[in-house]
């Protein structure tokens, strides 16, 4: 259990530090993610980076396995 929160903890860190760096992939504006404005608010989900994420964390936790 403590090596999996040190190992969290240190992925939350480098993402905090490359945050500018992950901004300019343009993450969160690909296609098929929603967005819908009204005069009342914006409605945004983002189903494009979300499906683009879960297989990447896939691929990696796959290589880690074998």
């Amino acid at each position: 259990m403590q090596r999996t929160l040190i190992v969290l903890g240190l992925t939350l860190l480098g993402i905090g530090l490359f945050w500018p760096w992950i901004l300019k992939l343009g993450l969160g504006r690909l296609p098929g993610d929603l967005r819908i404005e009204t005069s009342h608010g914006v409605f945004y989900f983002p189903i494009g980076t979300c499906l683009l994420l879960s297989a990447a964390l896939s691929l990696v936790l796959w290589l880690l396995r074998r």
